[in-house]
């Protein structure tokens, strides 16, 4: 019996593999980069830490970068920014658990983020409205099952989570992580070096809603707006990585 892959279609809309490629081709000329040999680590460290910041940003908080250290301000802004860099500093050690259970991953990344901000009870537990838990768990078995490019598939975790909005808190901060977890897991970007989310601030806030409304309409050109548009904040999450060697 054959079993179709759902997302090897996606890849052939129009523009999708171009893009790829393109966000592939930059993370090479990333991992090519001399400095890595001597400064891995410390690239590795300013990675997660610009890319906390950027997704904090993203995210509404107003710590400004030259203020990005705890402790943070007990209040909206410097909470979000505590969760972010929270959330950042999982990507790498949940690889493992990526692979063999998506939803255990993504439930320890809300646990870090809403830990004493929410009730114990709601950490890690999708919400309880009808549909929510069994889309989340579609999710997690096609990409546990697809062979897609990890670029792509890494866009559709990120759209999916979302639009979906599972946990109902701190649900763009784990999307973010989430997508940058299947980067390293599916040997894109294996060291966790590249950082995406400053891809999508120089892209734009705006954008990136648009790009995300487009997903979820669910047609052809929509889907194809988005995944093109993460690609290219990948893209540009590499080049920015670059920046860091220097």
């Amino acid at each position: 019996m054959t079993t179709t892959d759902p997302l090897a279609s996606l890849a052939a809309l129009p523009g999708v593999a171009e893009a790829i490629d393109a966000s592939r081709a930059a993370m090479d000329g990333l991992l090519r980069e001399p400095a890595l040999r001597r400064q891995r680590g410390e690239v590795r460290a300013a990675a997660r830490l610009r890319s906390a910041w950027a997704s904090s940003q993203l995210a509404g908080a107003g710590v400004a970068w030259e203020e990005f250290s705890p402790p943070f301000d007990d209040d909206a802004s410097g909470r979000l920014a505590r969760a972010a860099l929270q959330v950042a500093g999982e990507v790498g050690g949940l690889v493992d658990t990526w692979k063999r259970a998506p939803l255990q991953a993504l439930a320890k990344l809300h646990t870090v983020a809403m830990a004493g901000l929410v009730s114990a009870d709601d950490l890690g537990r999708p919400r309880a409205e009808a549909g929510v838990s069994d889309r989340l768990t579609t999710l997690a078995d096609v990409v546990t099952a697809t062979d897609a490019p990890g670029v792509l598939v890494a866009g559709v975790v990120h759209a999916e989570l979302m639009t979906l909005q599972p946990f109902g808190s701190a649900d763009d901060l784990v999307a973010r992580a989430a997508s940058r977890v299947v980067l390293v897991s599916r040997g894109v970007d294996p060291d966790a070096l590249t950082v995406p989310e400053m891809g999508l601030l120089e892209l734009g806030a705006d954008p990136y809603r648009a790009a995300l409304d487009a997903f979820a309409g669910g047609t052809p050109t929509g889907l194809a707006r988005w995944l093109t548009f993460h690609a290219a904040s990948v893209q540009r999450g590499a080049a920015f990585a670059r920046t860091l060697c220097r």
